[in-house]
């Protein structure tokens, strides 16, 4: 069993969760898209409001150095909050055109940040791009497109040695993998797993994927197995490891934010070999 307790409602009265990530500090953030807020839990404490005006923000992350990096459906755009609060660009435009709207990021040890970028959050503004891709970028540099085929990428995931990079294919309900190159390119890719509206999704440190999807959290090993399905009352947007031990699941869900135990930590700081 991949889980160890019952499921336990964390929290509620939100908007549209999404994006939750840990803080090694001990807390965890998470998106209230529409409501344009992203929020902060600390089990001691509660919940309070982190940002204000978050851009709509989706999908978060943190780097290895502790900054947010958040994508921003309103503002188009990636953002990462540095260390003093301010808030910088990692990007906004490829080739001198808008980005669409940002989805879900992942963080690599080396730096370079991975995000996907489909239409969701264009809300009847009009698309520059003419595809809907995956970019690599290290920031300071423009994002480099790695995938562009996909009619909209929306999660991602890097296995615990970050060789290789899950993406969620939601409209072809497939996680597709693919293996990562150095300079941030993908090669071999292969469908991983067929799931329904595959979303968010994470991995523990036995390299075991975790996909936020209609059929719940459907935990899959690296062989493309399906271990467990854990059943959500809604449906799950995203989740992620969290705790002292990293031995907690966080799920996104609509209004609400759950909780459950897992019997293996998460991998929420990467390093490469």
């Amino acid at each position: 069993m991949v889980f160890t307790s019952k499921l336990f409602k964390l929290i509620d009265g939100f908007q549209f969760t999404e994006g939750p990530t840990w803080h090694r500090d001990g807390f965890l953030l998470f998106s209230d898209i529409p409501a344009n807020r992203i929020f902060k839990i600390n089990e001691d404490n509660g919940c309070e409001v982190w940002r204000v005006d978050s851009g709509n923000s989706n999908g978060l992350a943190f780097d290895r150095q502790g900054r947010l990096i958040a994508c921003e459906h309103g503002n188009r755009r990636v953002s990462r909050t540095e260390t003093d609060g301010t808030i910088s660009v990692i990007a906004d435009r490829y080739q001198g055109k808008r980005l669409n709207s940002p989805n879900d990021c992942v963080c690599r040890s080396d730096g370079m940040i991975f995000f996907s970028d489909p239409p969701y959050g264009l809300e009847g503004r009009p698309q520059e791009l003419p595809f809907h891709a995956v970019f690599a970028v290290k920031p300071g540099n423009e994002p480099i497109p790695i995938v562009t085929h996909f009619e909209k990428p929306n999660g991602l995931a890097f296995s615990p040695d970050e060789q290789i990079l899950y993406i969620a294919d939601t409209q072809r309900e497939r996680v597709m993998a693919f293996d990562v190159e150095n300079d941030g390119t993908v090669k071999n890719e292969r469908i991983f797993m067929q799931v329904g509206r595959p979303d968010g999704m994470k991995t523990d440190r036995d390299g075991n994927l975790y996909i936020a999807s209609t059929e719940g959290i459907v935990v899959v090993s690296p062989a493309g197995q399906r271990i467990e399905t854990l059943s959500i009352p809604e449906r799950p947007s995203n989740c992620a490891f969290g705790s002292e031990e990293a031995q907690t699941l966080y799920i996104t869900a609509r209004a609400r934010v759950y909780k459950i135990q897992t019997k293996n930590p998460g991998c929420f700081f990467q390093t490469r070999n």
